[in-house]
């Protein structure tokens, strides 16, 4: 599902870009991505402890997409993000947070 995000962040960048939003772009693309590539890390764990670190991360990096998606969104002279793109991100960071919950209960 995070590969889904990043790869629908990218077409939204692409929109961002298109409207010379540069900085934005960069802002959203790189927390989006970021969900992805702590959520793989977080797959080669060295520990439970380090898994639920990693997803933490995770996590810490879908509120900042949500930041810079609701600045998008809120913002009158910049593209509103694709209900695709919102949905998927809210389904990401729910994941997250049950995978966290359940990784420490489980401890």
């Amino acid at each position: 599902m995070t590969l889904e995000l990043s790869l629908q962040v990218m077409e939204f960048v692409e929109e961002l870009e298109k409207q010379r939003r540069f900085i934005l772009a960069q802002q959203v693309l790189r927390s989006a991505t970021s969900i992805g590539a702590s959520v793989r890390e977080a797959q080669h764990a060295e520990s439970r402890a380090d898994f639920i670190h990693k997803c933490k991360i995770a996590a810490k990096e879908a509120e900042e997409t949500d930041y810079w998606l609701l600045l998008c969104e809120k913002a009158p002279n910049y593209p509103s993000p694709p209900p695709q793109v919102l949905d998927t991100q809210q389904q990401v960071r729910h994941l997250l947070a049950r995978i966290i919950l359940t990784s420490k209960a489980n401890g």
